[in-house]
């Protein structure tokens, strides 16, 4: 991943993206005790999902997410569709016969899918940055994707595009009035070992016609919820991350366990909020359905109804979670 001409700033020191004041990617060394120390739970090798209601049809001024998997969201705002970080493949992997393998199906089929206007890819990871299924949808959809910087030199030489990079803060101006701004997370970004923090990570705060969604990527907790609520918010519905978490000493600064994940609700303004990224891929070491029952735990504790942090199945839909707000 090519980064010649990005400006300098206080995330990019004119080589390598960095976290201001944050860590840097865990080392090898760090991954190999990792291996080495701990052993993952079980999990099942395929989960068969209960069939869901197909996503309804919605009107301009109503907004509709359906959880595809893991961090794949279906995002309607009126008449404009986008998907945020589309994985379809059987593998999340640089090879198709080995890595991380889905246990469960897409909870949409790729060959129902609305027109999709933009796909939103939140860093170059393989569970979020998927190049099949991308050229499927520049193949099918003529689909518009917003990335990060530093990811356009990879989807060209897969013919993937147009390509339209942002960096923390940056707005596209997508189709009939849509806006995507990237905001910060407290991630990193890889796809070998030799190009580690060469392009920037974010999530993506989607607008239209005065509904709102903060989709938050892979990230640990940090105080960029407060500040992404304070600059962009309030927001109709925040998609957050609550898997892939353990042992902890090694994803802490990378990924939220429920129990962060609340307290991110929380600093956004708690408003309507679904998880994600759990129980698709096995990646780390918790139980497969741990992030749930763990999640609920830590809503009751902090008097959060079930309805404000919800967990959706594979392939079902919240159809205008919240009142309008005018703009």
């Amino acid at each position: 991943m090519s980064t010649e001409g990005y400006p300098r700033s206080d995330h990019f020191d004119g080589a390598r993206f960095r976290l201001p004041g944050g860590t840097w990617p865990p080392s090898l060394l760090s991954v190999l005790r990792w291996k080495l120390t701990s052993r993952a739970a079980p999990w099942p090798s395929w989960v068969e999902d209960p069939r869901v209601p197909a996503p309804p049809p919605i009107q301009e001024g109503e907004l509709a997410a359906t959880w595809v998997g893991h961090a794949t969201w279906l995002l309607r705002l009126g008449n404009v569709s986008v998907l945020t970080d589309p994985i379809w493949s059987e593998r999340c992997s640089p090879v198709s016969f080995a890595g991380p393998r889905r246990v469960r199906r897409p909870g949409l089929a790729f060959e129902t899918l609305p027109r999709v206007d933009a796909a939103l890819v939140s860093h170059g990871h393989y569970d979020h940055l998927d190049l099949p299924t991308l050229s499927r949808l520049a193949e099918v959809h003529a689909t518009t994707f917003v990335t990060p910087l530093g990811h356009a030199a990879l989807l060209g030489r897969q013919a993937i595009g147009p390509v339209h990079e942002l960096d923390w803060w940056q707005t596209w101006e997508g189709p009939r009035g849509a806006r995507v701004t990237l905001v910060p997370s407290k991630h990193f970004s890889a796809r070998s070992p030799f190009d580690r923090n060469r392009a920037l990570w974010g999530g993506f705060v989607v607008e239209r016609e005065g509904r709102r969604v903060y989709f938050a990527g892979d990230t640990g907790y940090g105080p960029h919820f407060a500040e992404i609520g304070e600059r962009l918010g309030p927001f109709d519905l925040a998609l957050l991350p609550i898997g892939a978490y353990a042992p902890r000493w090694f994803m802490r600064p990378h990924h939220m366990d429920p129990d962060e994940a609340v307290c991110a609700h929380v600093d956004l303004g708690s408003p309507a909020t679904l998880a994600m990224h759990w129980g698709t891929f096995q990646l780390t070491d918790e139980f497969i359905d741990e992030p749930v029952r763990r999640l609920g735990q830590a809503c009751a504790n902090a008097g959060i109804s079930a309805e404000r942090f919800r967990v959706l199945r594979h392939g079902e839909t919240v159809l205008d979670s919240r009142e309008r707000r005018e703009p």
